[in-house]
């Protein structure tokens, strides 16, 4: 009990273990343990080139896909023909060149639609997930992150069950690379979000009164 009677007007006393100043619903935001940290500079910029390749990609894809639609199996045959003629003339076991004539030699209108619908589909959802991301729009990053997934399952099943392939295995180490960067920047990005959020909500009004939440039920 104090010696000094209390006063009006006077302060009352800070109790123990209490901050001078802060405001009784206040709290001090701490980073948590595992808090996501951003890409550094070096990481950041790989993960750019990364999405710029893989929409490339996407491009390209497209653009083959177009061309199946509307060329018929003959003058794909012809065209790769044509293409890989220069090749073969200076080596004619390369592997590339014989591969590409082999595989449109068995092409018919079935294989052509197929291949058609499979490259605009994958390189459009590659376009659009892609342009999201280099946006910074968050709810694009798991939607690239399942869709690269699935390319590497689809991958990893060519390689081990049909044919092994060098070009095919950089590929999926490539595409794993940019999962886990593309994971590294979303998980970043949310928790910065959230803490602007949550700075939002305790910063005061400009009258020095916090602002006051709606009460449920009640429109505002």
């Amino acid at each position: 009990m104090s010696d000094h009677p209390q006063r009006p007007g006077d302060r009352p006393p800070s109790s123990p273990g209490r901050r001078e100043g802060a405001s009784p619903g206040a709290t001090t935001p701490t980073p948590a343990g595992g808090a996501a940290k951003p890409l550094s500079p070096a990481l950041d910029t790989t993960f750019k080139i990364g999405l710029v390749l893989k929409g490339l990609d996407g491009i390209l894809e497209v653009i083959g896909g177009i061309l199946l639609l509307f060329l018929t199996p003959t003058a794909i045959q012809h065209l790769v023909r044509v293409l890989t003629a220069h090749e073969l003339s200076e080596d004619p076991h390369d592997l590339i060149a014989r591969y590409l004539l082999h595989t449109t030699a068995h092409l018919h209108h079935g294989t052509t639609l197929f291949g058609a619908i499979y490259l605009l589909s994958h390189g459009i959802a590659k376009i659009v997930l892609v342009a999201l991301v280099l946006r910074d729009k968050l709810w694009a990053y798991p939607w690239l992150i399942g869709l690269l997934l699935a390319f590497i399952a689809y991958q990893l099943y060519q390689i081990t069950a049909v044919h092994f392939s060098v070009g095919l295995t950089l590929l999926t180490v490539f595409d794993a690379i940019l999962v886990w960067l593309t994971w590294r920047e979303y998980r970043a990005k949310r928790a910065q979000q959230h803490r602007a959020r949550a700075a939002a909500v305790a910063a005061p009004s400009p009258g020095g009164h916090r602002p006051a939440r709606p009460q449920p039920g009640r429109r505002t």
